[in-house]
């Protein structure tokens, strides 16, 4: 398989351009888009160079990366007027980096497969100080060797990187992760104004509860206190999947609706319609 040189990013926000630059410190040529201009100023001025669309970055690359919010957003840039598929080669290899749905990863990776591109399943986690940091965490799935060869490459922003099978069992990991994260963030939340009711500071009660058995990731990082965008989609990926599998999973549906509840209090953003549907 040959060597990987040049990486394509479609997607250049929060995630696209913090992986932009590690790419680039680690000598890679990078060449990517997105359809905010300001985006794409941002990855110019760290030296990426600034494709017009999915098609011309499929033309430069050796490796693309997705970095898009929702499945329809995927659609367009691989199978648009001028989404990757128009520019691309037997042989290039995709790498998936959003969230979606496991059952949307398996369907894109049989239906690239059909032309001879190799998808690879690698949805991020740790969220944007990580992917600041290049501590980012990948669930990895997909063809292995393909996988193995682009390793380095996704070690360039990533600092714990898991294979987990064919490609969908990536966003299966994820979906777990993001389960688990908000029914961690609707604790924290319900803990501490519980603890606050009774008298007790939050900020010292939660330096406290570092160090004890209810400990978590989303404790530690104060996620529950920024902006949750991708909590409903989330959560709808979970409720979805499990109706397909035919499972009861009745603490995800009051996740969903405490998370919500969480965001309407706090004042921030909800999705518009439709934007969680998987």
């Amino acid at each position: 398989m040959m060597s990987i040189e040049t990486v394509g990013l479609i997607g250049l926000g929060k995630m696209g351009n913090p992986m932009a630059r590690h790419l680039l410190a680690k000598g890679y040529k990078v060449v990517g888009c997105d359809s905010v201009a300001e985006a794409c100023g941002r990855a110019r001025a760290l030296g990426a160079r600034i494709a017009g669309s999915p098609r011309d970055v499929a033309q430069a690359a050796d490796l693309i990366i997705i970095v898009v919010g929702f499945e329809t957003e995927v659609e367009e840039v691989v199978f648009g007027k001028d989404g990757i598929l128009t520019g691309a080669e037997a042989g290039l290899i995709v790498a998936l980096a959003s969230t979606v749905a496991p059952r949307y990863a398996k369907r894109l990776a049989a239906r690239l497969g059909d032309r001879k591109i190799t998808l690879l399943d690698v949805p991020l986690a740790r969220g944007e100080p990580a992917a600041a940091a290049g501590k980012l965490l990948i669930y990895g799935a997909g063809e292995r060797a393909a996988f193995e060869a682009c390793r380095p490459t996704l070690a360039s922003f990533a600092s714990d990187i898991f294979h987990l099978g064919p490609a969908g069992a990536g966003q299966v990991g994820k979906m777990v992760n993001n389960l688990i994260l908000w029914a961690c963030t609707a604790a924290n939340d319900e803990g501490l104004r519980l603890g606050e009711a009774l008298g007790v500071n939050p900020e010292q009660l939660r330096e406290a509860l570092h160090h004890g058995s209810a400990q978590n990731w989303s404790l530690d990082s104060g996620a529950g206190e920024r902006p949750m965008p991708w909590a409903e989609k989330d959560m709808s990926i979970v409720l979805h999947e499990a109706d397909l599998a035919r499972l009861s999973l009745p603490l995800s549906g009051t996740v969903k609706e405490v998370i919500k509840g969480l965001k309407i209090r706090k004042g921030y953003d909800m999705p518009l319609a439709g934007d969680e549907a998987p």
